[in-house]
């Protein structure tokens, strides 16, 4: 991790916010102004009291365990993602492992550095995001390019590949940069512009996710504003959905959510650290339902958000989808890959 992210330039722009459920909760909020400034991050302890906000009514789960999770061997796992032909793979410590759909390990290659993110062309070249750079690999683990690197201030959190353009994501400068498949810049996408209505991503911590949707506009998480935006390959931002609430069909804590899938029916489905849920969000932004919440996925049902400044800098699920709608839910506590289906009405 960048040691800059979470401690420098840190301004509070915003007191305690207060809402409803907040308040019945006892829960105290700060909001930080981390736009436009490297290493945007925590700069003060602050403390949730969640306990009740944990729980999620039943009635909303709409997801269940669908088999045995898949242990990644990982002791450190970090990202997932789903090639066309089902193929699971997984990002961690220093290499990829791939599982076959029934969750039996049928490939691993080593890597010289930590991957945080990866995705599989149509192609099958998998494309691997280290710290500064991406690397390109076939699907037998060789190495077929090394980007250029993108600097000590960099941190890639996704990567994401639409036939001749592949978008990356880098936390550390707050920038989604849109490459050929070649490794040649052809522009950045969502610096601080006024004239084009785009205000720059508030980025507290290393979570940072995009993805093309279905109807070709690029997806990103501005995880410090709490929603999911939506932009041509060009860099116009058109439009937004989500909102801060500690409620079920918001998004709380410094940055959420996290990571994000999108399934073929182009709904929407998100992580969120801290309070640990799993949801489920229509094309336009409407709340639908929960896949798990913290009783599902956090031993003993119980979940805390940034009781130390570190807790916002770590513990983000990743999740991934495939083309039969079951989430895969890369649970980075215990190194593992979830799999839920939709529950059968009744």
């Amino acid at each position: 991790m960048n040691r800059r992210l979470g401690t420098i330039n840190i301004k509070i722009f915003a007191g305690v916010l207060a809402a409803v459920a907040i308040v019945i909760a006892g829960v105290a909020v700060v909001r930080l102004d981390t736009t436009g400034k490297k290493g945007s991050g925590l700069g003060k302890e602050y403390v949730y009291d969640i306990k009740e906000l944990a729980k999620i009514d039943p009635n909303l789960i709409l997801y269940e365990e669908a088999v045995e999770a898949i242990s990644t061997g990982f002791t450190d796992s970090r990202a997932i993602t789903v090639d066309s032909q089902g193929s699971i793979y997984t990002a961690g410590d220093k290499a990829i492992r791939v599982f076959a759909e029934g969750g039996n390990l049928v490939g691993e290659f080593k890597l010289a550095d930590v991957p945080r993110c990866l995705t599989v062309s149509g192609d099958g070249k998998i494309y691997v995001g280290m710290k500064d750079r991406v690397e390109v690999y076939d699907g037998r683990g060789k190495r077929l390019a090394s980007w250029e690197s993108l600097g000590d201030d960099a941190v890639l959190t996704s990567i994401a590949v639409s036939k001749n353009d592949v978008f990356v994501a880098d936390a550390g400068n707050r920038i989604v940069l849109r490459y050929d498949t070649a490794g040649k810049l052809i522009n950045r996408i969502g610096e601080r512009d006024k004239d084009r209505n785009v205000p720059g991503f508030v980025i507290p911590s290393p979570y940072f996710d995009l993805a093309v949707g279905h109807d070709g506009l690029l997806r990103v998480v501005d995880p410090g504003r709490h929603r999911i935006e939506a932009y041509t390959f060009d860099g116009d931002l058109e439009f937004w959905w989500g909102e801060f609430s500690a409620g079920v069909e918001g998004f709380c804590g410094c940055c959420n959510p996290v990571n994000f899938a999108i399934l073929e029916d182009e709904t929407f489905v998100t992580c969120e650290k801290g309070l640990t849920r799993v949801k489920i969000y229509d094309a336009k932004g409407a709340f639908v339902g929960v896949v798990a919440g913290p009783e599902q996925l956090v031993e003993g049902g119980t979940a805390g958000i940034c009781q130390f400044p570190a807790d916002c800098q770590a513990g983000g699920f990743d999740v991934a989808v495939d083309a039969t709608g079951r989430i895969l839910v890369l649970d980075t506590i215990k190194n593992v890959v979830r799999i839920f289906a939709r529950r059968e009405a009744g």
